[in-house]
């Protein structure tokens, strides 16, 4: 993240295959748990809410050891730090008007794809209660902290070094961001890889996932209280 295109790896190549076996498991694990779920009379989510909280700060913080072990800045993944208020609202501004622009296109991708159906069959995972919102609530901005930096600020940044091509890595990032969601369905994971490389085209103009990390948890965390509440 600390230039367009980086002239050493974030860490070795052992580590991010180790990384995307981990991340492989978990979509795994993840795809186990929701058929289960769907199964019940009554889906409760909050078992897949757990485990996706646990296992992508496992993950995180695995991926974030790497780098460290390697003796490379965070700032490499994340971007450089907050030093000011003004960089704080400028982050939030940016996500704000982004997150603007990536609900059309999210919109856009969804005519096209026709999800209509495939969305209507996720209806296991919308929370209900207030103890199932706080969970989901913690549920996205994990998502929003976790994946943007697993995907956007470390995978991103990894492939677009072995490639030798700053695009090569924002489209095999986005292409494993989307096949980590095939749970959902085949179409809803090609919207999710598209919304992906939005993200990724984010991280890569701002050198920073700070911005898409807001963008991310703002946007999953409002996805399910409004899907609750229209729910009921």
């Amino acid at each position: 993240m600390e230039s367009h295109v980086r002239q050493s790896a974030l860490a070795s190549a052992t580590h991010t295959a180790i990384t995307l076996l981990l991340l492989a498991g978990f979509a795994y694990g993840v795809k186990v748990i929701s058929v289960r779920i769907r199964a019940q009379a009554i889906p409760n989510p909050s078992g897949l809410y757990l485990f996706v909280i646990v296992c992508e700060w496992i993950i995180f913080t695995f991926m974030l050891l790497g780098v460290r072990s390697r003796g490379v800045s965070t700032t490499a993944v994340l971007g450089p730090r907050w030093k000011s208020a003004r960089n704080v609202f400028l982050d939030i501004g940016i996500a704000v008007a982004f997150w603007i622009v990536a609900a059309v296109c999210l919109w856009a991708f969804g005519t096209l794809l026709r999800v209509e159906k495939t969305v209507s069959d996720m209806h296991y995972i919308i929370p209900h209660g207030a103890s199932q919102l706080v969970l989901w609530v913690c549920f996205a901005v994990t998502a929003g902290v976790c994946e943007e930096a697993i995907f956007r600020g470390y995978l991103q940044t990894q492939f677009s070094v072995f490639m030798h091509s700053a695009p090569g890595g924002i489209g095999l990032s986005a292409i494993l961001f989307g096949a980590c969601h095939l749970y959902q369905g085949a179409r809803l994971a090609t919207m999710i890889a598209l919304y992906g490389g939005l993200y990724g085209i984010l991280a890569y103009w701002r050198k920073s996932v700070r911005p898409g990390m807001i963008a991310h948890a703002w946007q999953d965390a409002m996805g399910g209280i409004l899907s609750s509440i229209l729910k009921r």
